[in-house]
């Protein structure tokens, strides 16, 4: 790899050469306007997007080597602060990337994503590897002053450091060359992982041709099925994108047992179709340099290297957890399916339940059962009450405001934007972007993104967060509804966005959502508890004709059916974080990933009625980046703690409105990032250890009494 270690003077002239190139780029201005400055969205330009990654990296990289080159002796000032400091113009031209690259995508877009990614790579290789700048580190590590800094300036220090032993900082020479190509490659394959996923998504769909087709639909998803036709010019009378927000809900209310399957099929075969698209040896590609890197790197699998920072710690504590869930999960499947097969010889139907069937006949059993059917919920639950909702929920707990303003730019006419306050000070503490609908070139899914942190490091910078979520659109001035497990979703997700905008550390590498990954979930999972609570429900849980709050009978046919389905849920998503694990402890993993899979499930006894959540061939969690691999397991990890968390408030007088319980958590979690080891931060929250047995209560698998 060609070095960069050039004296100062050598690239001052290269600097200065293109940043006349870069005052012209409207990416590489500095942004204006308020909460100290936005992105100018309406200014980016595809083109502009190769030269102002290229000068940003360059930028950064000597800002990196003045650093690395200091000849004072390294401090936490002139070494850490200074790096926590530099890199501004990067890290700015990367936060618009990613938006472009998971919301606006194109085919225009596609190219310039393919080359320009792996160049990211490319500067974390020369940035890890750049041994003056580890030596500085490392001093200031062991230095005894560091024992005299703050609790947070000894967490950036350790941070650091233990960030350049993971990525190789120790390695041999000629090991470290290999690990930088491994690095390029696999930041190339991602990219195409992605983009063979997003082709198939875009490429596929369920025509509706006659009236028929739509059976069963609720009114709404006739609504954009009609629309959906409409837009993509098709000659049918419907059509159901390949993407889960529609397939699903077709898969839960449709009464063609044929179509039913065709959707299945559809979208479970993203990235393992006979097409350009196969994900199966990108896959296998990626899994085999994961795994050469590990061993580089001095671990036995990927696995192990890659929970090394996380609470986990090992893979062993990840596959015990799963086991202890999965093994009553499995055994409530089947008597889940057993009364679903009940329903099914009553109507007289001659078929065993299958994969496509299970969404349909369990939302019979529900009705039967508790008499309740989704759709009777779906009229109280209006996407806009619900954000209003959430709101609500973020001022009771965290003493937050939301004003709603039209004068930050955005990258999509369907983003509206609200200011974030404290209610107590009235001080501005963030910005909230909302992009809630579906649209070709956008990932399907939900989540949510930090396009900047907030920190004091250099000035007070308060976080821009974005919520973006894939609704669907229905007619022209109606109320969007959307289904009890999609108003879950918009809760999980914005429990990240307050994460960020709560918020209140010095150094943006330990703000908000950047903690450990089997952490990071809590905070989102349990604001999702306070959506039914009965405050909520009778606020804004309104129904969108009448007005009228959701009556309390259909409140309480809720709750008690608040933990039906919970095994199928359980099994897909456990599913899928085993097979990743198992993927990840492989030190050969030259496989078929079909066959593996489907032996990997079987040894696990893995019901024949439900298949994985993410199938391995279009698992973007863990093949469209480094961040989830062998790490899917954090969403029950996470899950794990944010029930136990649920507890500390339902044990109260006040319940989930505790104001003590409330305050704790957000002095404990939601406000200092990653300032602090999350298992002392959350014993300092609970007043204890972390236990499973809340999880098994809340998933309705323990009778045991608290």
């Amino acid at each position: 790899m060609k070095k960069i270690f050039f004296t100062l003077l050598m690239i001052i002239p290269i600097i200065a050469v293109t940043a006349q190139k870069g005052d012209d780029n409207p990416l590489l201005k500095e942004w204006k306007g308020p909460y100290g400055g936005v992105p100018a969205f309406p200014d980016y330009k595809l083109k502009d997007i190769k030269p102002a990654i290229e000068f940003a990296i360059e930028e950064k990289l000597y800002q990196v080597e003045q650093i690395a080159n200091n000849k004072e002796a390294p401090t936490f000032d002139n070494t850490i602060v200074a790096l926590e400091k530099a890199g501004k113009k990067l890290s700015q031209v990367y936060a618009v990337f990613g938006i472009f690259s998971a919301n606006m995508n194109s085919p225009e877009f596609e190219p310039i994503e393919t080359e320009m990614t792996p160049k990211f790579s490319e500067f974390n290789n020369k940035y890890y590897q750049n041994t003056k700048l580890f030596d500085r580190i490392s001093k200031v590590y062991s230095a005894p002053e560091t024992k005299n800094l703050t609790a947070e300036q000894q967490r950036l220090v350790w941070l650091y450091y233990s960030n350049f032993v993971r990525e190789g900082a120790n390695a041999a020479p000629q090991d470290k060359e290999r690990i930088a190509k491994i690095n390029e490659e696999l930041a190339g394959l991602f990219t195409k992982f992605s983009q063979n996923q997003l082709a198939d998504e875009t490429n596929y769909y369920l025509e509706l041709k006659t009236d028929a087709d739509f059976d069963g639909l609720p009114t709404e998803l006739k609504n954009a099925a009609i629309a959906e036709a409409k837009d993509r010019k098709l000659k049918v009378k419907g059509c159901i994108a390949n993407t889960r927000s529609s397939m699903e809900p077709f898969l839960t209310f449709s009464t063609r047992r044929d179509l039913r399957e065709k959707a299945f099929k559809i979208f479970t075969s993203r990235g393992d179709n006979d097409n350009a698209n196969n994900n199966n040896a990108t896959l296998v590609q990626i899994l085999k340099l994961r795994a050469e890197k590990a061993s580089l790197l001095g671990f036995k699998t990927f696995a192990d290297w890659s929970l090394s920072n996380t609470m986990a710690q090992k893979p062993e504590k990840t596959l015990d957890l799963m086991m202890s869930v999965w093994t009553p999960a499995v055994e409530k499947v089947h008597t889940d399916v057993a009364e679903m097969q009940k329903i099914v010889t009553a109507e007289d139907g001659k078929f065993k339940i299958a994969a496509w069937d299970y969404r349909y006949y369990s939302e019979k059993v529900r009705k039967a059962k508790y008499d309740l059917d989704q759709n009777d919920l779906k009229p109280y639950l209006q996407l806009e009450k619900l954000r209003e909702g959430m709101f609500w929920v973020a001022g009771e707990i965290f003493n937050l405001g939301f004003r709603q303003v039209t004068n930050v730019p955005v990258f999509h006419p369907d983003v509206r934007v609200w200011e974030v306050f404290n209610t107590n000070t009235n001080k501005v503490v963030g910005v909230w972007y909302f992009d809630p609908y579906a649209r070709k070139g956008k990932r399907s899914g939900a989540w949510m993104n930090a396009t900047r942190e907030q920190s004091r490091v250099d000035g007070d910078v308060i976080t821009l967060v974005s919520n973006n979520c894939n609704f669907i659109k229905g007619k022209e001035g109606e109320p969007i509804l959307i289904s009890w497990d999609d108003a879950s979703t918009l809760f999980h997700e914005f429990g990240h966005a307050l994460h960020g905008l709560n918020s209140n550390v010095t150094y943006p590498s330990l703000s908000g959502t950047n903690t450990p990954r089997d952490y990071v979930e809590f905070p989102s999972q349990i604001l999702e508890r306070w959506l039914a609570t009965p405050e909520v429900l009778n606020k804004f849980a309104l129904h969108y004709k009448t007005g009228e709050p959701m009556p309390l009978s259909l409140v309480e046919r809720n709750e008690k059916a608040a933990t039906f389905n919970e095994a199928f849920s359980t099994i897909e998503t456990i599913a899928s974080a085993l097979v990743d694990m198992k993927l990840h402890l492989l030190q050969n993993p030259d496989i078929d990933p079909k066959k593996f899979e489907k032996e990997t499930l079987d040894a696990l006894q893995m019901p024949k009625e439900i298949v994985m959540r993410h199938r391995i061939p279009q698992f973007g969690h863990i093949f469209s980046d480094d961040a989830y691999a062998a790490g899917y397991y954090g969403y029950l990890w996470a899950d794990a703690i944010s029930a136990d968390a649920t507890e500390a408030f339902t044990e109260t007088k006040a319940g989930m409105y505790s104001k003590d319980a409330a305050k704790r958590l957000y002095e404990n979690v939601f406000s200092i990032g990653n300032t602090i080891d999350p298992e002392i931060a959350y014993k300092k929250f609970r007043g204890r250890a972390i236990t499973t047995d809340a999880l098994m209560r809340a998933r309705g698998f323990a009778q045991a009494k608290k």
